[in-house]
Formats: structure tokens, sequence, C-alpha cells
């Protein structure tokens, strides 16, 4: 995946890729707008994919950085995962969901076989789905996990999943920076009755933040609209990435 190829977006945190031959998928969601309750409260989705499972053609991989939540694996994404050889996700997804689906501990690799006959190799990097330690913020919101890519020849990609910890976009820059692709979940979401109504997933700045730590060549925003109860989008995004001198890497123009 070259520098210059496109990372399709298509609302929420869904978004698709090519690397190394292999076709990746990130959190599949295609459900209707709507609301969808969850023991937090009820999430309202604000409008449709962009596209439809039928639309999407091969996929090799999903990776999904959790089960737990509608917004990022919904009724129609777990049908999808049936149709799709390998998902990976964390231990306890891998657990719940079965079939293809293996989960991944922080650190943890899989070496996948490209069609021109090298590897690709995916790591399961820490994330962590609100502020505060880990154990609290597991126990409320569940296991996350996010992704980095490699392979001879390839450029680095990391896939953040759901993570709201700039330490730990530290300890992920430290093993892997300076990253070629850095597809960052923002949006600040926020649940009023969770953690007091802070952001449990990256705001704006924090991912202008993260693009500097990680000393990425190019970010892709996913995980900022389509849904209610995220409270910054596109402008945000924009504004923090100028601000902090980062425009040039900041990628919004393969939403589909």
């Amino acid at each position: 995946m070259p520098a210059t190829s496109p990372v399709h977006a298509f609302g929420g945190p869904t978004a698709l890729f090519e690397y190394g031959g292999l076709r990746f998928l990130v959190d599949p969601t295609f459900d209707a707008p709507g609301d969808y309750p969850t023991p937090g409260g009820t999430l309202v989705k604000t409008a449709p994919s962009a596209i439809t499972p039928a639309e999407l053609g091969r996929i090799d991989v999903v990776l999904l950085s959790h089960d737990e939540h509608p917004d990022n694996l919904d009724t129609s994404g777990r049908a999808l995962l049936a149709d799709v050889p390998l998902t990976l996700t964390t231990p306890g997804a891998g657990q719940r969901l079965g079939g293809g689906a293996k989960g991944l501990a922080d650190w943890e690799s899989v070496r996948l076989d490209r069609p021109d006959g090298g590897v690709i190799t995916v790591t399961g990097v820490p994330a962590l789905h609100g502020p505060g330690p880990r154990e609290l913020v597991e126990a409320f919101l569940g296991q996350v996990v996010g992704f980095v890519l490699t392979g001879e020849g390839l450029p680095t990609v990391y896939v953040s999943g759901d993570n709201a910890s700039l330490d730990l976009v530290e300890e992920i820059a430290a093993r892997f920076a300076p990253v070629d692709t850095a597809v960052l979940f923002a949006g600040a979401p926020r649940i009023p009755v969770v953690f007091d109504g802070a952001p449990i997933v990256l705001d704006s700045a924090q991912a202008a933040e993260a693009a500097k730590i990680l000393d990425a060549r190019r970010v892709v925003p996913v995980h900022y609209d389509s849904w209610a109860h995220f409270t910054e989008g596109r402008d945000e995004l924009v504004a923090s990435f100028t601000a902090a001198g980062l425009a040039d890497r900041l990628d919004l123009g393969n939403r589909a």
C-alpha cells in the first residue's frame, strides 16, 4: 500500500484498504440509521453507510477493534464475518465470535501469506476505550485492540481501534514509528453516564498529537461521523491538524 493508495471510509469506523495484495476491512457497520440500545445507554446512528456488504467485493481479513458495541460491529457486520476467512480481534471477541475469528493479545502477531509469495505481519497493539486505569476502563467498556501491519517492501500501517490513550500511542511508536499511514479513530465520542462524559476515543487535538507521536506520513481519520455520540467531526479535525502544523498529512479525500 503505497502512501498514495486509498483508504476508503464508509462512515463510522468502517474502512477498506488493500495491503500486500490482500483486502482488509475495518470494523464492519452497515445497519440503517436508528436507535441501538447498549448497557450504557442508547446509541443513535444518524446516517447510513456509504456502501452495502454486497458492494464490497472480496474481503480477505477483517480487523475488528471489538465486538461489544453496535457502532463498531452491528448485525450486518456480524453476518459478513461468516464469509470472511479471517477476523482479527480481541481475545474475548475471538472466543465469542468463533468461526474464523482469532484474538490477538497485546504485541501478539500473525503472519499472512501474500498473493505474491511474501508475508504480511499483523500485530495486535494495545488500545484503551476511555480515560483512566485499564482495569477500570475495561470493566465499563470492554477490551479493545489496535493493529500494526508490516511486511518486506511495504509501508507500516497503524489502525488504532477505539483508543483514547496517548500513553499507549507512545508505546506503539516506540516499536513501530515512523508510521506511513495511521488510520485513527477519532470523533471524541461521549456518553454522559460513562466517565463523567469524558471522551472515550481520541478527540481531534489528541488525534493530531498521536500523528506527531507516530511521525505518521499520512493520517486517515475514521469514527467521527454517522453517530450522535461523536461530538467532533471533520471541521474540528481540520482545525486541530492545521493548528498542529500537520494539515498536509491529513487525508480526508477518500471517503466513499
